[in-house]
């Protein structure tokens, strides 16, 4: 025979424990400000005895805040080694915390579909704001979002319109290229090779200008040392080969760790060695692939960026103004085995 459940707490059981009545409990929820101090005390009490959670649903409808951000997470691509989104999650959900605020992560059931699950919160009133992580050419969330007047901070800066009135906070992945360029020239590399993504990332040739100006600046070649693809660890095996065959580079700059996995793996092939005594190789992203392996990577500040998304997102919740609505931050350099 089941035992008899315990009954829910409702706001009529809350005010009928404290002698009040509902309207009492709940201007206690959501105006206390209303109430005398000995009245407030006495329907708390009496929610913390029958542990009382109010509906959030049913208090989104009254107060039109659910103090939930969203954001969409899609499935990971085999043959990366990143990590990066897990590391920006877990600041965004710290820094969000401490502005009474939580991540809501949803997905889309067409991962092809960059506007998939937008709408159906935004109709169920279940977010207040939103973080947008992808900013690739063509993607249109921003301009949805702006559209409908939906608050929304970006990690990332709008390459096709710099002058767009959104916020969005990024790191200077070009700044983080030249630290990786003057680390090996500065150990005697002359033949240092760029191993990148495609022409139509914007991402992908910003930090290359920076591999290009900065071998420029130091009067080094820079012809037939360049190589261009995904971002798999598979396109940087095959692109460490290929530089690899004729007039061989002495050190690698990748455009993300991935791509550097792949350049490793290149030299194993080779009975080669990753490391200052040989061929030296920098990633990107400073993952935990790179952490584990001891490769040399352009470390991105993550735990500043949520710090600055959540402050952003916390001016466009109050409607207030931010004097800083762009920000880019500045990389490090973390050195190890490999270089």
């Amino acid at each position: 025979m089941l035992g008899r459940q315990p009954s829910v707490a409702t706001l009529a059981t809350v005010a009928a424990e404290a002698g009040v009545s509902r309207q009492t409990v709940s201007n206690a929820l959501n105006s206390p400000e209303l109430l005398r101090p000995e009245t407030l005390a006495r329907v708390q009490q009496a929610i913390d005895r029958l542990g009382y959670t109010p509906n959030r649903a049913a208090r989104n409808l009254r107060t039109r805040s659910s103090q939930l951000v969203g954001l969409r997470l899609d499935p990971a691509v085999e043959g990366t080694a990143s990590g990066l989104m897990d590391r920006f999650l877990h600041s965004l959900v710290e820094s969000c915390k401490e502005a009474g605020l939580h991540v809501l992560l949803f997905s889309a059931e067409d991962v092809n579909d960059p506007l998939d699950g937008y709408d159906a919160l935004l109709r169920s009133a279940a977010v207040d704001a939103f973080v947008v992580t992808d900013t690739y050419r063509g993607n249109p969330q921003a301009t949805w979002l702006d559209a409908r007047q939906v608050p929304f901070v970006s990690f990332g800066r709008p390459w096709e319109e710099p002058d767009c009135s959104h916020a969005w906070v990024d790191v200077d992945g070009r700044a983080g290229v030249v630290l990786a360029v003057d680390h090996l020239a500065d150990r005697g590399h002359e033949r240092i090779a760029w191993v990148g993504w495609q022409k139509t990332s914007l991402l992908g040739e910003d930090r290359r200008s920076g591999w290009v100006d900065r071998m420029h600046d130091r009067g080094l070649a820079t012809t037939r040392l360049s190589a261009r693809g995904e971002d798999t660890m598979d396109f940087g095996r095959r692109a460490g080969h290929a530089l690899l065959e004729n007039e061989a580079p002495t050190a690698f700059v990748c455009v993300s760790d991935t791509v550097a996995m792949g350049v490793l793996q290149a030299l194993r092939d080779r009975g080669r060695h990753a490391g200052p005594e040989d061929v030296s190789v920098v990633g990107f992203d400073d993952s935990l692939a790179a952490q584990v392996t001891g490769l040399t990577s352009v470390r991105q500040p993550l735990e500043e960026v949520a710090v600055q998304v959540v402050r952003l997102l916390d001016d466009r919740l109050a409607m207030r103004s931010s004097d800083e609505p762009h920000v880019i931050l500045a990389p490090e350099l973390r050195l190890r085995a490999t270089s």
